[in-house]
This record gives C-alpha cells, structure tokens and sequence, in this order.
C-alpha cells in the first residue's frame, strides 16, 4: 500500500492525478503537464514534495559524522547553509545525492531522496561513531516547494520576516503563522524556496499552509504543480535524478559532479576509489565515461535506457529524455563512453527500432537569469 502526504485529500479535490512514486501515492499533474511547466518557469508552481525523507543527526560528533558521510565539504560550510551532497559507498559509486542542511555542529539534516530514505537511513546509521543520534523523521514534516521567479512575492505576502535566505541557505521563521524552516533551493532550475513544517508542532496546519500560498499565489498566476512538470522542470537544467544519472553503477565524476567532490577534504566514504578515478584530479579528460546532454534532430521522443550510437556503434544509454518544453525541443542525458565526443557531434538514438539522429549539446539545456 503507498503512502499518502497529509495533503492528499485536498490534492484531490483540486483535480490531481495521482501516480506511484517511491512507494507513494502522489500528483503527477493538476491540469496540464505543459501548463505547469510554464507557470514555474513564468510565475511560480507549488509542489508537494512530502515524501522527501527526513533523517535528523544529533549530538557531540555530528558534524564529523556527517562530513565523513558525504563527498562535499560540511565541517567549512557556515550554520543555516544546505550544501548538494552525493553520499557514496567505499567503491565510489551514489548511496543516494542528499541536502545536507547545517543548523549548527551538533545538529543537523539530510533531505533523502523518498526511495532511498529506509536504505539511506540503514546505510547513515551503520556508519555511527561517537556522540550521535541519527533518527528517521520522515513522517513529521510536510514539505512544499514553492518555486519560480514570483516565488519570493508570494512568500513575503505570508510573513512579516523580510530578510529572506539567500541562495542555498535557510532560516527559521513563521509563514502563515506557523513555524518553518524556510530554504531557498529547489529541483527546477528556477528561484525558489523548499518550506519543512513539522506538523507534531502546536499550530501546525498543512492544509491550512497549503491554501494559503495558493491564495497568496493567485494574482500572481501560481499553479499547483505535480511531478510531470517537476521532471521536465529538472531535466532542463540539467539536474541529476537518482537512479537515472547517478546509481549504485554510477560515480559522482561520472555524473559530472566533481565540484560537489572535495578531495581536499582528510577523508570521506569513497574517497580512495574516486581520487584513483580522477587519475590526479584531471576528471573531465580522464573519464571513461561520463554524463552528456542531447538534442533530437530528428523528429522522437528519447527515454530512459535508449541506446545511443555513434558510427552504427553502441556508446552508451540515455539516463533521463524527453520534451524540453521551454526550449520546445525533444532532448535529454546520456551516459556515454569515448574520447573523442565533442559538442556538435552527431549521435543516433535508438527510438523503437529507429535510429534517429541527435547532437551533443553543453547542459543545462535551461539556465535562468540570476536575481539578487
């Protein structure tokens, strides 16, 4: 039986389609997947993101905990600061890419991925030293992402708080007379904020917070949003979806995340099998393989586990395809083998039996224009 977020009645009652997903039940799309798309990228779309999992660290040594976990750097990241993480296994390969978000050394979260969060969980708590206490919460909170560029009008229209978080950074403060951990990230590629209400709280009310921001988003052309648009909204910038880009196959480098690897770093999970990887840190020129981006010249739609070939040979798969909406076109990621792949080059992808013609293209195929 999947699970259901606390909002799923009133999704409901909204018009919402509901698919299985990571062991929910969750809307794929309230109207239009297209029209949904457009309302991130234009004015702003609500998302019930619910079932993220919510794993707490606590205690004396968490910090040090944590940072071991994870490629990226958290022991030099300041407090309220959610930083991209990937979380390997000793060969390299992707546990899961979590938000680690930093309220201070001896407390902090892991946003998980929603079918990872029972392994993620196992894997975090297997690996305990010290002073720590690591707890699943996952079914405490709420979690709604707020997102596109009237994002922050909407969200200063329910708070009298006007110092807003910047960039990958988070506070906690009261939206809607509730209290929220209020984060400025997101899975669009747009501006945005993620709101976590812990709905054991007095007070709490997610329905209530829900509406609200509906209310609050209406002149502004705000759209409930499901997870149809959540993916073309992510493909276009180019932004890694466990087991599509990154999996218990796939290396972080691979997956053309190196800058969220610090190997200056004393020492973290993977650490040794991704420096021998790197061959002295010359990552882009080194790989086997690794993640590219793609447009269909031909006229097809490109999936997850396509064939791509070049030269009537097989080079690799596509990891994530499918309409770009914003750019109108038809494109996607692939992982593909060669040293000889350049921007421009033509591919074919094997569509039904077709082999239909694409090129390499520079990722994020969609990349917004940066407002203070």
């Amino acid at each position: 039986m999947n699970k259901r977020t606390p909002l799923y009645e009133t999704q409901k009652s909204l018009g919402a389609k509901f698919i299985s997903f990571g062991g929910w039940e969750l809307p794929v799309s309230y109207s239009d997947i297209l029209k949904e798309h457009h309302a991130v990228r234009n004015n702003a779309g609500l998302f019930d993101v619910s079932h993220m999992g919510m794993i707490f660290v606590t205690g004396r040594d968490s910090l040090k905990f944590v940072d071991n976990l994870v490629t990226n750097d958290i022991s030099s990241a300041p407090c309220y600061k959610a930083v991209y993480c990937p979380m390997c296994y000793e060969n390299g390969t992707v546990v899961d890419d979590v938000l680690v978000y930093k309220i201070s050394d001896t407390r902090l979260f892991i946003v998980a991925n929603a079918s990872n969060t029972e392994k993620d969980f196992k894997w975090i708590s297997s690996h305990i030293f010290g002073d720590v206490k690591v707890e699943d919460l996952t079914s405490d909170y709420v979690l709604l992402a707020l997102q596109g560029p009237k994002s922050g009008d909407i969200i200063r229209k329910l708070t009298d708080d006007n110092d807003l978080p910047g960039f990958f950074r988070f506070k906690e403060t009261t939206i809607s007379g509730m209290n929220v951990i209020l984060s400025r990230t997101g899975y669009t590629g747009e501006d945005g904020f993620e709101l976590y209400l812990n709905i054991k709280e007095n007070g709490s009310d997610p329905v209530k917070l829900w509406n609200d921001i509906l209310n609050a988003g209406k002149d502004e052309g705000l759209l409930p949003a499901g997870l149809g648009a959540r993916d073309t909204l992510r493909l276009e910038a180019a932004l890694p979806l466990y087991g599509h880009e990154l999996s218990e196959e796939i290396t972080p480098l691979e997956a053309g995340l190196d800058r969220f690897v610090k190997f200056n770093k004393e020492n973290f999970i993977g650490k040794k099998a991704l420096v021998q990887q790197a061959e002295n840190f010359k990552v882009q020129e080194d790989l086997k393989r690794k993640i590219y981006g793609f447009e269909m010249l031909d006229r097809g739609i490109p999936r997850n586990g396509y064939e791509v070939l070049k030269h009537g040979e097989t080079i690799g798969y596509v990891t994530s395809g499918g309409p770009l909406p914003t750019l109108n076109i038809n494109g996607g990621l692939a992982l593909l083998e060669g040293e000889d792949l350049n921007f421009g080059d033509e591919v074919e992808i094997r569509v039904r039996n077709r082999d239909l013609k694409a090129k390499i293209v520079e990722i994020p195929f969609y990349k917004r224009s940066v407002k203070k």
